[in-house]
């Protein structure tokens, strides 16, 4: 196998280790709403906003015209 496939073979078994470790229930209090959930689903669903905010931040905020670097 590659090199390449080997690094995703695991990184995807450690997050899957960092997954299971973290089964336990957390509440997050978003205004007057008390929202509880498991850690396995509240850590990527935290990692996939991160990744649609820093996409969208990306993608309409720029320092310039394109074309003119530093």
């Amino acid at each position: 196998m590659k090199p390449k496939t080997w690094a995703v073979i695991i990184l995807l078994f450690l997050c899957a280790v960092v997954l299971v470790q973290n089964m336990e229930v957390v509440t997050f209090k978003v205004f007057f709403w008390d929202v509880s959930m498991s850690r396995i689903i509240a850590f990527p669903l935290l990692v996939l906003m991160g990744m649609i905010i820093g996409f969208f931040i990306g993608k309409f905020v720029h320092a310039g015209p394109k074309g003119r670097g530093r």
